[in-house]
């Protein structure tokens, strides 16, 4: 069976850092969207242990956001919206996540743009609704990857390719 077609990012042609923020198990994920196909530069998990109190947590995240933006030379980033939760707290430690991750972002002069999870599911699979596997077997053919990423890398990988498809230069 051939190879699907995908198409080609064309809108922005950059270093983008994808986030994909949560208390415990932040993702990220470093493309460069300047060469055709893009590539993936680096991607990491920050997996966060429960005796590390809130505060502690979002510290690692500012601190893992900061080094990795850096080493890369990432120019843009992309993050998940907040999503609708029914529970409060999970809600609050979300927001507080994607709190971190954008006060560092700002800190550094990078442009961000925010997706909601659904248009990233849609840009990279083509639909809305594609589960967390199909967005991952669709990162890794689309960065030409010999192997799958963990969940929350490839969610990320799929934030910054929704940037690079379909943000404003």
């Amino acid at each position: 069976m051939p190879a699907p077609k995908i198409a080609q990012p064309r809108g922005i042609r950059a270093i983008i850092l994808g986030i994909d923020p949560s208390l415990r198990g932040t993702g990220l994920a470093v493309i460069d969207n300047r060469t055709e196909p893009p590539r993936l530069l680096a991607s990491i998990t920050l997996k966060l242990p429960p005796k590390l109190i809130a505060f502690e947590c979002l510290g690692r995240i500012a601190d893992g956001v900061e080094a990795i933006a850096k080493k890369y030379g990432a120019t843009q980033a992309s993050i998940e919206e907040t999503i609708y939760v029914q529970n409060f707290r999970t809600a609050q430690a979300m927001g507080a996540s994607r709190g971190a991750a954008l006060s560092v972002l700002a800190r550094l002069g990078l442009s961000v743009e925010e997706y909601a999870p659904k248009r990233i599911k849609m840009a990279v699979t083509g639909h809305g609704s594609a589960t967390k596997e199909q967005v991952g077997r669709m990162v890794r053919s689309v960065l030409g990857l010999n192997h799958d990423l963990p969940l929350d890398e490839s969610d990320a990988a799929a934030a910054a390719l929704c940037h690079a498809y379909t943000g404003r230069p």
